[in-house]
């Protein structure tokens, strides 16, 4: 199917679906409107990955119920061909390969305006507030299509989103020849050792709790690796760096102890990027930990759109990653179970889904 226009019709195909209040995902048949709104493209998914957004949403906690509109269909992080495009569309073209921005924002708020959309109090996002991508087909506004080099690792494609995530938080502040912690080494925090090793940190230093991902980051490059459970982590940073501190944090982890250990090995002057999410309240000595150390404190979320996408594309042309280590599992779009089983025991990189062609009539 390589059509423009909006003549209606429907796609039925398998989807994940998150249709019950409780621990899970269902695999359903459904069927997609192939009617575009004037600016929207219909994408076929040729492959996603599973975030720990998904994994929340899965668990159904606290936040996936004050959020999600169910049903739902899930997934966020994918890459895929345009085979559709709605009347007004100019931006993109049929059988590009393109991956997503996944926030969707408005283009005018006053965050939009001043060129940072990231922030936009308007956005909406893919696989959260509107159908997602853990499916054959999806829908998206052309503005959130970023178009890729067809010669690329088409598993690399579908990891761009998050990537993003870590390269705009650890090149907020100056890492070149800099001493930098990446603070909890879970999927993005393990892209994140490889983005300061690209960028030419001086020494990287991996904080994580889990052996397998701890292996990870000794793997592709992290100078340091440091167990929390087994190691006085604010002795050992200091001692890595002479007792200055690091220069700059890449906070991933979102542990309430991680987080207020951080301020106290972070060098005056230094920096401290946030992605991590604390489920608790964090209690800081600001008079000592940020204040009288003249410290910076950078709130990261999402991707600068578009700026943090050529970042990632140059990056993966640079041959400089190590993206098929910290890729350390695929399975079919149908194992969603235990992809999502795999990901609730943390022993594991990325994880890369395949839709197949299980399309009904």
């Amino acid at each position: 199917m390589t059509e423009t226009g909006t003549q209606n019709h429907f796609l039925e195909m398998m989807a994940v679906v998150k249709d019950k209040p409780e621990v899970g995902f269902s695999f359903v048949k459904k069927q997609i409107s192939t009617d575009l709104e004037p600016n929207e493209v219909l994408i076929k998914v040729l492959t996603a990955s599973f975030c720990g957004t998904d994994y929340h949403i899965y668990t159904y906690d606290e936040w996936s119920q004050k959020r999600l509109k169910l049903p739902l269909t899930v997934g966020h992080e994918f890459s895929g061909e345009i085979i559709k495009i709605g009347k007004d569309v100019s931006r993109v073209s049929l059988g590009d390969v393109v991956s997503a921005e996944t926030h969707i924002i408005c283009g005018k708020c006053e965050f939009c305006l001043r060129g940072e959309g990231h922030i936009c109090k308007n956005t909406k996002i893919i696989g959260v507030d509107t159908d997602g991508c853990f499916a054959r087909y999806v829908k998206i506004p052309e503005a959130n299509c970023f178009i890729n080099d067809k010669s690329m690792n088409m598993q690399f494609l579908s990891i761009q989103e998050p990537l993003g995530n870590a390269v705009h938080t650890m090149t907020h502040f100056d890492i070149q020849n800099k001493t930098v912690v990446v603070l909890g080494c879970g999927p993005i925090g393990l892209l994140g050792v490889d983005v300061a090793k690209a960028y030419n940190a001086k020494k990287v230093i991996a904080i994580e709790v889990n052996e397998y991902r701890r292996n990870i980051a000794k793997k592709i490059g992290a100078d340091v690796v440091i167990n929390p459970v087994e190691e006085d982590v604010i002795k050992r940073v200091l001692e890595e760096t002479d007792g200055a501190g690091v220069d700059v944090i890449g906070e991933f982890s979102g542990n309430k102890t991680a987080i207020e250990q951080a301020f106290k090995y972070l060098k005056a002057g230094g920096g401290i990027s946030m992605l991590g999410i604390p489920s608790k309240n964090i209690e800081i000595d600001f008079a000592t930990d940020i204040i009288f150390k003249g410290i910076r404190l950078y709130g990261v979320v999402g991707r600068r759109i578009y700026d943090t996408w050529f970042q990632v594309s140059d990056l993966i042309h640079s041959n400089k990653l190590h993206l098929d280590d910290i890729i350390t599992h695929t399975f079919p779009l149908s194992d969603i179970e235990l992809a999502a089983q795999i990901m609730g025991e943390k022993n594991c990189g990325k994880i890369i889904l395949i839709p197949g062609d299980e399309i009904i009539g």
